[in-house]
Protein backbone atom coordinates (compact mmCIF):
# COMPACT_ATOMS: atom_id res chain seq x y z
CA UNK A 1 0.00 0.00 0.00
CA UNK A 2 2.73 2.60 0.89
CA UNK A 3 4.65 2.18 -2.24
CA UNK A 4 1.22 2.38 -4.07
CA UNK A 5 0.33 5.73 -2.65
CA UNK A 6 3.85 7.36 -2.48
CA UNK A 7 4.32 6.23 -6.34
CA UNK A 8 0.49 8.47 -7.27
CA UNK A 9 1.40 11.30 -4.99
CA UNK A 10 4.62 11.63 -6.49
CA UNK A 11 3.07 12.05 -10.02
CA UNK A 12 0.51 14.07 -8.61
CA UNK A 13 2.11 16.59 -6.52
CA UNK A 14 5.33 16.51 -8.87
CA UNK A 15 7.88 15.79 -6.39
CA UNK A 16 9.01 12.21 -3.80
CA UNK A 17 6.66 12.13 -1.07
CA UNK A 18 7.12 9.95 1.48
CA UNK A 19 4.16 8.87 3.17
CA UNK A 20 3.75 7.63 7.41
CA UNK A 21 1.10 5.46 8.61
CA UNK A 22 -1.08 5.47 11.63
CA UNK A 23 0.05 1.47 11.87
CA UNK A 24 1.69 -0.87 10.23
CA UNK A 25 0.00 -3.71 8.93
CA UNK A 26 1.50 -7.19 7.88
CA UNK A 27 0.80 -8.64 4.48
CA UNK A 28 -3.15 -9.83 4.62
CA UNK A 29 -4.16 -7.02 6.88
CA UNK A 30 -6.43 -4.90 5.83
CA UNK A 31 -7.26 -1.31 7.27
CA UNK A 32 -10.39 0.94 6.41
CA UNK A 33 -9.02 3.19 8.91
CA UNK A 34 -5.54 3.69 8.04
CA UNK A 35 -4.59 7.43 9.15
CA UNK A 36 -1.48 8.66 6.53
CA UNK A 37 0.49 12.33 6.89
CA UNK A 38 3.17 13.65 4.46
CA UNK A 39 4.49 16.57 2.73
CA UNK A 40 4.28 18.30 0.07
CA UNK A 41 5.12 21.71 -1.43
CA UNK A 42 2.38 21.13 -4.24
CA UNK A 43 -0.55 23.75 -4.59
CA UNK A 44 -3.39 21.57 -4.57
CA UNK A 45 -6.15 21.38 -2.32
CA UNK A 46 -7.63 18.39 -0.74
CA UNK A 47 -10.16 17.70 -2.75
CA UNK A 48 -8.36 18.04 -5.97
CA UNK A 49 -5.15 16.03 -4.72
CA UNK A 50 -7.59 13.43 -3.37
CA UNK A 51 -9.42 13.52 -7.00
CA UNK A 52 -6.00 12.94 -8.74
CA UNK A 53 -4.19 10.41 -6.05
CA UNK A 54 -7.36 7.34 -6.26
CA UNK A 55 -7.38 8.02 -10.19
CA UNK A 56 -3.66 6.60 -9.95
CA UNK A 57 -4.34 3.92 -7.44
CA UNK A 58 -5.11 -0.01 -7.70
CA UNK A 59 -8.86 -0.86 -6.65
CA UNK A 60 -8.22 -1.77 -3.44
CA UNK A 61 -6.78 1.14 -2.19
CA UNK A 62 -8.54 4.72 -1.94
CA UNK A 63 -8.13 7.49 -0.13
CA UNK A 64 -11.58 8.91 1.69
CA UNK A 65 -10.42 12.21 2.33
CA UNK A 66 -7.67 14.75 2.87
CA UNK A 67 -6.99 17.96 5.00
CA UNK A 68 -4.23 20.07 5.45
CA UNK A 69 -2.72 19.62 9.18
CA UNK A 70 0.17 21.40 11.18
CA UNK A 71 3.75 20.86 10.76
CA UNK A 72 3.86 19.16 14.52
CA UNK A 73 0.98 16.78 13.35
CA UNK A 74 2.41 12.99 12.25
CA UNK A 75 -0.29 9.99 11.71
CA UNK A 76 2.07 7.81 13.93
CA UNK A 77 3.14 9.82 16.36
CA UNK A 78 0.49 11.90 17.28
CA UNK A 79 -1.90 9.43 17.44
CA UNK A 80 -3.15 8.46 20.99
CA UNK A 81 -5.18 5.18 19.87
CA UNK A 82 -6.11 2.55 18.04
CA UNK A 83 -8.95 0.48 17.25
CA UNK A 84 -8.33 -3.42 15.61
CA UNK A 85 -11.60 -5.69 14.25
CA UNK A 86 -10.83 -9.42 14.05
CA UNK A 87 -13.81 -11.52 12.28
CA UNK A 88 -14.15 -15.16 12.48
CA UNK A 89 -17.36 -17.01 10.72
CA UNK A 90 -17.68 -20.51 12.48
CA UNK A 91 -19.54 -22.41 10.14
CA UNK A 92 -18.96 -25.54 7.26
CA UNK A 93 -18.45 -23.26 4.44
CA UNK A 94 -17.03 -19.95 3.72
CA UNK A 95 -18.93 -16.79 2.69
CA UNK A 96 -17.30 -16.15 -0.78
CA UNK A 97 -17.68 -11.98 -0.60
CA UNK A 98 -16.19 -11.88 2.57
CA UNK A 99 -13.55 -14.39 2.43
CA UNK A 100 -10.59 -12.00 2.55
CA UNK A 101 -12.03 -10.23 5.42
CA UNK A 102 -12.35 -13.38 8.25
CA UNK A 103 -10.98 -16.14 9.26
CA UNK A 104 -13.11 -19.45 9.06
CA UNK A 105 -13.51 -21.74 11.65
CA UNK A 106 -15.39 -24.86 11.51
CA UNK A 107 -17.73 -25.51 14.55
CA UNK A 108 -19.19 -23.39 17.41
CA UNK A 109 -16.73 -21.04 20.02
CA UNK A 110 -17.93 -20.10 23.39
CA UNK A 111 -18.73 -16.63 23.12
CA UNK A 112 -19.47 -16.39 27.10
CA UNK A 113 -15.79 -17.69 27.99
CA UNK A 114 -13.99 -15.60 25.24
CA UNK A 115 -16.38 -12.72 26.54
CA UNK A 116 -15.15 -13.61 30.57
CA UNK A 117 -11.39 -13.64 29.36
CA UNK A 118 -11.47 -10.50 27.12
CA UNK A 119 -11.60 -9.00 30.62
CA UNK A 120 -8.06 -9.86 31.44
CA UNK A 121 -6.86 -8.01 28.91
CA UNK A 122 -8.64 -4.06 30.09
CA UNK A 123 -5.74 -2.23 31.91
CA UNK A 124 -2.07 -1.10 31.29
CA UNK A 125 -0.03 -4.13 31.11
CA UNK A 126 3.11 -5.89 29.96
CA UNK A 127 2.01 -8.12 26.66
CA UNK A 128 5.27 -9.11 25.67
CA UNK A 129 3.63 -12.80 25.78
CA UNK A 130 1.53 -11.84 22.70
CA UNK A 131 4.42 -10.38 20.36
CA UNK A 132 6.08 -11.59 17.82
CA UNK A 133 8.83 -9.41 18.17
CA UNK A 134 9.92 -6.60 21.03
CA UNK A 135 7.31 -7.00 24.09
CA UNK A 136 6.43 -4.20 25.78
CA UNK A 137 3.48 -2.62 28.27
CA UNK A 138 0.09 -1.06 26.54
CA UNK A 139 -2.72 -0.03 27.58
CA UNK A 140 -5.52 -1.50 26.66
CA UNK A 141 -9.00 0.55 27.00
CA UNK A 142 -11.39 -1.84 25.41
CA UNK A 143 -11.70 -5.43 24.44
CA UNK A 144 -15.06 -6.77 23.32
CA UNK A 145 -16.54 -10.16 21.72
CA UNK A 146 -19.29 -9.15 19.65
CA UNK A 147 -21.94 -11.61 17.45
CA UNK A 148 -24.06 -11.81 14.20
CA UNK A 149 -25.27 -15.07 13.11
CA UNK A 150 -22.04 -17.22 12.37
CA UNK A 151 -19.57 -14.22 12.95
CA UNK A 152 -17.89 -13.55 16.53
CA UNK A 153 -16.05 -9.95 15.79
CA UNK A 154 -13.34 -9.12 18.39
CA UNK A 155 -13.01 -5.58 18.84
CA UNK A 156 -10.22 -4.15 20.76
CA UNK A 157 -8.46 -0.70 21.66
CA UNK A 158 -5.26 0.36 22.56
CA UNK A 159 -2.65 3.64 22.79
CA UNK A 160 -0.54 1.20 21.10
CA UNK A 161 -0.21 -2.66 19.80
CA UNK A 162 3.10 -4.85 20.18
CA UNK A 163 4.26 -6.25 16.24
CA UNK A 164 1.61 -9.49 16.21
CA UNK A 165 -0.14 -8.62 19.19
CA UNK A 166 -3.97 -8.56 18.41
CA UNK A 167 -3.62 -11.85 16.34
CA UNK A 168 -1.82 -13.54 19.07
CA UNK A 169 -4.91 -12.52 21.55
CA UNK A 170 -6.83 -14.16 19.12
CA UNK A 171 -5.41 -16.80 18.56
CA UNK A 172 -5.16 -18.14 22.49
CA UNK A 173 -8.67 -16.36 22.13
CA UNK A 174 -9.83 -19.25 20.15
CA UNK A 175 -8.16 -21.76 22.50
CA UNK A 176 -10.51 -20.64 25.19
CA UNK A 177 -13.85 -20.66 22.76
CA UNK A 178 -12.88 -23.95 22.05
CA UNK A 179 -12.18 -25.24 25.88
CA UNK A 180 -9.03 -26.01 24.84
CA UNK A 181 -7.90 -23.77 28.48
CA UNK A 182 -10.13 -21.92 30.98
CA UNK A 183 -11.00 -17.95 30.19
CA UNK A 184 -8.96 -17.41 33.62
CA UNK A 185 -5.84 -18.93 32.26
CA UNK A 186 -5.73 -16.00 30.33
CA UNK A 187 -4.72 -13.52 33.02
CA UNK A 188 -1.99 -15.80 33.79
CA UNK A 189 -1.00 -16.03 30.31
CA UNK A 190 -0.62 -12.05 30.29
CA UNK A 191 1.10 -12.06 33.72
CA UNK A 192 4.13 -14.69 32.12
CA UNK A 193 5.34 -12.50 29.69
CA UNK A 194 6.17 -15.66 28.03
CA UNK A 195 5.10 -16.16 23.89
CA UNK A 196 5.34 -19.70 24.20
CA UNK A 197 2.71 -20.03 26.35
CA UNK A 198 -0.15 -18.25 24.39
CA UNK A 199 -2.09 -19.55 21.57
CA UNK A 200 -0.55 -19.40 17.49
CA UNK A 201 -1.07 -16.41 15.94
CA UNK A 202 -4.18 -15.88 13.92
CA UNK A 203 -4.45 -15.10 9.90
CA UNK A 204 -3.66 -11.92 9.18
CA UNK A 205 -6.69 -12.40 6.55
CA UNK A 206 -9.25 -11.56 9.47
CA UNK A 207 -7.88 -8.70 11.13
CA UNK A 208 -8.37 -5.04 10.24
CA UNK A 209 -7.21 -1.45 11.45
CA UNK A 210 -10.63 0.39 11.59
CA UNK A 211 -10.21 3.70 13.91
CA UNK A 212 -7.63 6.13 15.07
CA UNK A 213 -7.46 8.34 17.59
CA UNK A 214 -5.93 12.13 17.95
CA UNK A 215 -6.58 13.40 21.33
CA UNK A 216 -10.09 13.74 21.65
CA UNK A 217 -10.87 13.11 17.63
CA UNK A 218 -11.36 9.59 15.98
CA UNK A 219 -10.43 9.26 12.79
CA UNK A 220 -11.83 6.16 10.70
CA UNK A 221 -13.75 5.24 7.40
CA UNK A 222 -17.46 5.50 7.79
CA UNK A 223 -19.54 2.17 8.13
CA UNK A 224 -21.71 2.07 5.42
CA UNK A 225 2.40 -2.46 15.13
CA UNK A 226 4.66 2.94 18.29
CA UNK A 227 4.59 1.44 17.26
CA UNK A 228 5.05 -1.73 15.99
CA UNK A 229 0.82 -2.20 15.33
CA UNK A 230 0.06 -5.16 13.77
Amino acid sequence: MQGEIERALAEICGEPVRIAGAGRTDAGVHATGQVISFRTAGGLDGAALGRGVNALLPEDIAISRLEEVGDEFHARFSATGRTYEYRIRCAPQREPLERHREHLLPGPLDADAMSVAAGALIGRRDFSAFASGEGGVREVRRARWSREGDVHTLEITADAFLRGMVRAIVGTMIWIGRGKIAAAELERIVASGDRAKAGPSAPARGLCLVAVEYGERTRQKQRSEDDDDE
